[in-house]
Formats: structure tokens, C-alpha cells, sequence
């Protein structure tokens, strides 16, 4: 007689799976200093704090003429008496004169408003010297860019655990910092395991044997890695041995921060990586309460030639659940270890232009696509391995458990866009 089955563990909400995970993660200890020309992506891990005002000095935001208000009675005509490009200083502007200033030049002393081009006319010359007069209102201060409107000195313009991009780069730049102090990257190493898995390119299509496919979550899953700014070690396909199993994660605890696989961490007599990773470390299988994704698996694995240990983390096999547990679970795991501190989703609230009779026991993140109407439109198969879905959807709908849908329903929308950035 067969022994009875073990009774399943309940399902764990996903808010408190991710707190769980996060609980267990610190950022990684020391920095970098990196140029600025190459720091796109990568996490500050100090204040930048400005040693400047920017702008440095009152200038023109306009070509055209700095003036002073009080001349410009109506009908008057004033002598254009100097000329002052971007990186010229000019002479105080005296009663009756004008000075011809162009964009981001240095205000004149004795200016305090600057008329646009557009707006002068221009009146010949007497001696030599070109006239001018302004017919529209003038009032002080137009078209002036002040001194540290932008930037004031000693303000913290990107507090450490800022995700620099491009506009972030470019204001660094505008501070003088040729150099940036970032926290490290994360190393991760990355490998699938399944005797079913062929390489792109190793068997073609026709001759695939029964059974066999494709590895598809190596391929987009190292992507993801890079985007979050970590350094990957793409380990591959492990054969379905425990041997081989042990070795690789021998191997790549070692001189890895994070060991992220992909299938293999089911009761299956040739899922090796569970007993693996209980053998060298902890592992703890969590059923998350979510649609795709359910089977989890996070443990540590210790290193044998250095002090402390590698995260590791088991992300169900199927394409669908695999890519949307990671940008749920393992990208906030991946900006902490950066400085990065956690943030609530911001979803977007938006009529669903379709219809779901009936919510699933599991919250479930549907993917859907925004249309021209400005509602959502559902992809018609939601099944975890339709990949399909995650390339013609831009978003999902985090839609509660038990949840039916009516079209017109406002719905939570959170675009992938945010989560790839």
C-alpha cells in the first residue's frame, strides 16, 4: 500500500512572499567609481551633491536684447552699443543703450530683462551705430535664466540608490562630475536544467526529436539580468544528474552573488536541483498565490573556499510564469542589492475592453495590450506557456483573486515598461 501523499503547504500571498525575500537581502558591500560617460544604468552609491549653481550667472534664455525697463519709455529708440555671445562677458548697459545678446550669454550689469528678437525693430544707424526700439510691453526679469534657479549650491541634485539614466547623466555632467561612486554590480549566474532543452541553433526545427524544445528562458532571462545591471554567467544547460547538479552549483557560488535557474525545483525523480541545493545550502519551496508563476524556490548555497554564501533562487519552468515571477520577484531582489530602495507599484487605472466571467483563485496578472481607444484588449490564450502573450502584450492587469471582470471595468494596469526600464 502506498504511503498517504503529504498534505500541500496553503498558498503565500504574493505581498508577503516578496517581503520574505526581501527580508533576506542587503545591498552589496563596496562601490565603484565609474565615468560618467559609462554609468547609464548603474545605482549611486553616494549623494551627489552640487559644488555649483547652475546656472552659474544670470543669462539670456533668448537671442535677442538686453535691456533696461526703465528706457523703455513708449517710442523710444536705443543704441544697440555691444554684442555678447554665449561665453563673453559684456560691459554695464548705461541710459539709452541696449545690449544684442544671444542664448546663454552672461547678462550684462546695468540689464535686468532681455527682448527677444522677434519682438525688435530694428531702426538704422546713426554714426555708426545701430538703433532700436521695442513696441510690445517689457517687464523685469523676461527671458532671464537666474543663477541657481536650477541648482542651488550644496543641494543634493540624485540621492544615493537614483537608477542613472540618461537625463541623470546629463546633470552630472552639468555639475562637473566626470566621475560617478556606484554600488556593484550584482554577479548572478544563470542556468536551466532539463534533459528536454536544445540550443537555438544546435538542432534545426525539422529534425528536433519528440519531446525536445527549445530554451527560450535562457535566452530572456539573461536579458533581463542585464538590464538590472548585473554581470552574468550564462552557465548553460546542467544535464538532469545530481552530480552534474552539485558541481554547478559548487561552481557557481563561488564568485556569484545570486544563482538564478529555471525548472527543476519540482518533486520529480529528475529535478536534481532541489536536493542540490538542501545538500550545499537551504532551500525553502514556496507556492505563491499568483497566475502564471505558483512554484517558487529560494535558498542560499554556501561557498566552500570563501566566508558567506550565494542567494539562489528557482523560477518555475514555463516561459510565461518564469518571465513575469522575475520581473515580480527577482528585479526588487536585484535593485536592493544596488541601494536601490523598494517602491510600490504605481499601476495605471484603465477600462478593460474585454470580458473575464470568472477571476481565478490566484491573483493573476493577465496580459493585455492598450489600444487606440485608450482601453485594454486581453490576449485571447493566457496559458503560462504561451510566450506569445508577454511579446504582443506592452502590460498586465494585476487583477485581485476571484475577481471577474465586465468590459468598462476600471482595472489595474501596470505597462512592462516600467518594469524594463
Amino acid at each position: 500500500m502506498s504511503a498517504p501523499l503529504a498534505p500541500r503547504s496553503p498558498l503565500i500571498p504574493l505581498d508577503e512572499a516578496r517581503q520574505r525575500l526581501l527580508a533576506q537581502v542587503q545591498c552589496l558591500p563596496g562601490t565603484e567609481s565609474v565615468a560618467t560617460f559609462d554609468a547609464d544604468g548603474r545605482v549611486l552609491a553616494q549623494d551627489l551633491v552640487s559644488a555649483l549653481q547652475v546656472p552659474a550667472f544670470d543669462n539670456s534664455s533668448m537671442d535677442g536684447y538686453a535691456v533696461r525697463t526703465a528706457d523703455l519709455t513708449p517710442g523710444a529708440v536705443l543704441r544697440v552699443t555691444q554684442r555678447i555671445p554665449a561665453g563673453h562677458n559684456g560691459q554695464r548697459v548705461q541710459a539709452g543703450e541696449v545690449a544684442r545678446i544671444f542664448t546663454g550669454a552672461p547678462l550684462p550689469p546695468g540689464a535686468d530683462a532681455v527682448v527677444m528678437q522677434e519682438e525688435a525693430e530694428l531702426q538704422g544707424e546713426v554714426a555708426g551705430v545701430p538703433q532700436v526700439r521695442f513696441a510690445q510691453p517689457v517687464h523685469v526679469g523676461q527671458w532671464i535664466r537666474r543663477s541657481g534657479e536650477d541648482v542651488q549650491r550644496g543641494a543634493t541634485v540624485l540621492p544615493a540608490g537614483t537608477r542613472l539614466g540618461p537625463a541623470e547623466l546629463g546633470l552630472a555632467a552639468s555639475l562637473g562630475q566626470a566621475q560617478l561612486t556606484v554600488a556593484v554590480r550584482p554577479r548572478v549566474a544563470l542556468f536551466s536544467t532539463g534533459d528536454e532543452l536544445v540550443m537555438p541553433g544546435d538542432v534545426a526545427p525539422q529534425d528536433m526529436p519528440p519531446g525536445a524544445i527549445y530554451n527560450s528562458n535562457r535566452f530572456f532571462l539573461k536579458a533581463l539580468l542585464e538590464r538590472m545591471g548585473c554581470e552574468v554567467s550564462d552557465l548553460g544547460i546542467v544535464p538532469d544528474q545530481r552530480e552534474a547538479t552539485l558541481s554547478a552549483l559548487r561552481s557557481a557560488a563561488e564568485h556569484h552573488d545570486l544563482i538564478l535557474t529555471s525548472g527543476g525545483v519540482s518533486v520529480g525523480e529528475e529535478d536534481h536541483v532541489k536536493p542540490a541545493v538542501q545538500a550545499l545550502g537551504t532551500l525553502d519551496l514556496w507556492q505563491i498565490s499568483m497566475k502564471p508563476g505558483k512554484p517558487f524556490a529560494y535558498g542560499h548555497v554556501r561557498r566552500s573556499s570563501a566566508e558567506g554564501q550565494a542567494h539562489f533562487v528557482g523560477l518555475p519552468g514555463n516561459p510565461v510564469s518564469s518571465y513575469i515571477t522575475f520581473l515580480l520577484m527577482v528585479r526588487p531582489m536585484l535593485l536592493q542589492m544596488q541601494g536601490v530602495p523598494a517602491a510600490d507599484w504605481a499601476p495605471l487605472s484603465l477600462p478593460a475592453h474585454f470580458d473575464l466571467p470568472k477571476g481565478d483563485k490566484r491573483r493573476e496578472f493577465l496580459r493585455v495590450r492598450r489600444n487606440a481607444q485608450g482601453g485594454l484588449d486581453l490576449f485571447p490564450n493566457q496559458s503560462s506557456g504561451v510566450l506569445t502573450s508577454v511579446v504582443w502584450g506592452d502590460g498586465v492587469v494585476d487583477n485581485p483573486s476571484g475577481q471577474s471582470v465586465a468590459r468598462g471595468d476600471l482595472v489595474k494596469f501596470l505597462p512592462f515598461a516600467d518594469w524594463l526600464a
